[in-house]
């Protein structure tokens, strides 16, 4: 196989040491494996070593953002074709030969949206599908801008995985309550900075957060999942929220 037919797949970790083998598990049989770790305290390093991972370090110094780490890890990487994984998702057997068989066409594209399907408390809930993830690319095309969930801009074409082949989506494995809290915490704060600037509302703030409730639970049948469908969307209505109240907070902090 050509090294242009080959494939890296990307691994930024922190502290993932209860989910690594896992996922590990699923991509072993790529052509390289790469673990990009930002300064982990915990045997996240010392799992990639057993799996025969290639291992780079990207320094924390207190960066709350995966982003710049993304970037270099890509660019880290042994071949042109990269494919980024969370630590917290799994690769299916029939999306990895997929993306094989993708990049033997002489007129495949630079770049690849991937289907995703999101697990709350174990189990799948089909109101956030496809969910759709720019996460194979061309490393030669592609720089990862330095804002908090910002897609990678690509440099040429972009093609996506049809959403009905349900079969090729990734999944991204259910965490606990306190660290989906965790979490938004961190990443509303991260938003405040990609526009300083949005004028927010009382009556903008009820719309936002409402209308992204309902889209979740109403529009795209979150209710049919019990109480992990509500558990998503008021999650997702809560993102917004927080970070709308933080972007206002920040721009009155001199009046609070």
């Amino acid at each position: 196989m050509c090294q242009n037919n080959k494939i890296s797949v990307v691994i930024n970790t922190y502290n993932e040491e209860k989910s690594l083998a896992e996922i590990l598990e699923y991509v072993k049989d790529f052509d390289e494996v790469l673990v990009c770790d930002m300064e982990s305290s915990d045997k996240t390093v010392e799992i990639a070593r057993k799996y025969g991972c290639n291992i780079v370090s990207f320094p924390k110094d207190g960066c709350s953002i995966v982003e710049p780490a993304r970037d270099f890890a890509i660019h880290s990487a042994k071949y042109q074709w990269v494919l980024v994984v969370d630590a917290d998702e799994i690769i299916p057997a029939a999306l990895k030969k997929y993306l094989y068989e993708y990049i033997k066409d002489d007129g495949c594209g630079d770049a690849l949206l991937i289907p995703r399907k999101n697990y709350v408390m174990n189990k799948y809930v089909e109101n956030s599908y496809p969910d759709y993830q720019l996460r194979f690319m061309k490393q030669d095309k592609t720089k990862w801008p330095p804002i908090i969930h910002a897609r990678p801009v690509v440099d040429g074409v972009t093609d996506r995985i049809p959403s009905e082949k349900t079969e090729l989506a990734m999944i991204h494995k259910s965490s606990t309550v306190a660290k989906e809290l965790e979490k938004m915490n961190i990443y509303t704060s991260n938003e405040i900075d990609k526009r300083p600037n949005e004028k927010i509302s009382l009556f903008k703030i009820f719309v936002k957060c409402t209308m992204r409730f309902f889209k979740s639970y109403v529009f795209k049948g979150g209710f049919r999942y019990g109480i992990r469908g509500l558990v998503y969307a008021v999650n997702a209505a809560n993102y917004k929220f927080y970070t709308m109240i933080k972007i206002w907070e920040k721009q009155n902090e001199n009046t609070i």
